[in-house]
């Protein structure tokens, strides 16, 4: 397995930012718990036992505990300091699912599968943990997140030093996201994307936000040279000159995949057989079917 991030630095930053607090920079994990719980709200099944993987401050536990669709909600997370006072939660790594097989009716996880080296791993653990016709929701930055912040670094350091190195982390593309869900034997996978582009009065509002959302580099090939004032100020230069509008303020985008799966069991709707259909498509949709030969 390929080593891509650092756990122990990202465990590192998550602890940081829960300490330092910001609640404006929360923003995104809000967004999330907020879709999580209203696609939750109209699947109609009552779901005994869920689980939120690795939700920071437990706010997407709260919004799924809101819709009234779970008897009860357990938290998984990567250190007992992320529990409120008097609350008990399961202490596990972002790698992991410390759950038994067939345990949880519903597993949810917010912004966290896209730091974990072993994506398909937890996918895995999350389907054996689900009972039959369990449901795994979940929430994922995805490709076209922070693009903007991306190309801007690059290009101040591939101007300033003539060289350049990783320093926003890979996002996954929805289609793959969804392929890993199949592959991992969900039945009924969906993934679909949601974009946000968030207006900041200049780059080092954007970076301050990032460091409070524990969302800094945390690239195993990163850089160890620090980078200079003198950097991030060609940096905001060049961000200004790309990406802001009239008014002077910048545009960062976030791309969010919502993906949903469902453990497999015997009730749910199957694909039908080819050749099995009682009617035509060209019947069905009033038109006249052209036949083929070679020669067209």
């Amino acid at each position: 397995m390929d080593i891509v991030f650092d756990q122990t630095l990202i465990e590192a930053r998550r602890k940081r930012a829960l300490r330092n607090g910001d609640p404006k920079a929360q923003f995104l994990l809000e967004i999330a718990a907020q879709e999580l719980s209203e696609r939750l709200a109209v699947v109609e099944r009552h779901f005994d036992k869920a689980v939120e993987l690795h939700g920071y401050t437990g706010l997407t536990a709260r919004y799924i505990a809101n819709t009234g669709k779970v008897t009860g909600i357990e938290r998984v997370e990567t250190d007992a300091a992320f529990a409120a006072v008097d609350e008990k939660i399961s202490v596990a790594s972002l790698e992991a699912v410390p759950l038994a097989p067939e345990s949880a009716n519903l597993i949810v996880s917010p912004l966290s599968l896209h730091l974990t080296n072993d994506t398909p791993g937890v996918f895995i653990q999350v389907r054996r943990a689900l009972k039959p016709d369990g449901l795994f929701l979940a929430a994922i930055p995805g490709s076209g997140t922070l693009q903007e912040l991306r190309e801007v670094l690059l290009a101040a350091e591939s101007e300033m030093t003539g060289g350049a190195s990783p320093r926003v982390i890979p996002f996954a593309d929805v289609r793959d996201i969804g392929a890993l869900l199949q592959r991992a034997g969900f039945s009924l996978p969906v993934a679909d994307t949601e974009t946000y582009t968030v207006r900041y009065a200049s780059l080092f509002s954007l970076l301050k936000d990032l460091r409070s959302m524990g969302m800094t580099n945390p690239l195993a090939a990163r850089s160890r040279k620090p980078l200079t004032r003198s950097f991030f100020v060609r940096a905001a230069e060049i961000y200004a000159e790309r990406f802001a509008d009239p008014d002077g303020r910048i545009r960062a985008t976030f791309s969010i995949i919502y993906i949903s799966g469902w453990a497999p069991h015997e009730s749910q709707q199957k694909p039908l057989k080819p050749g099995s259909a009682k009617q035509r498509l060209s019947d069905a949709l009033s038109t006249r079917e052209l036949p083929l030969n070679d020669e067209q």
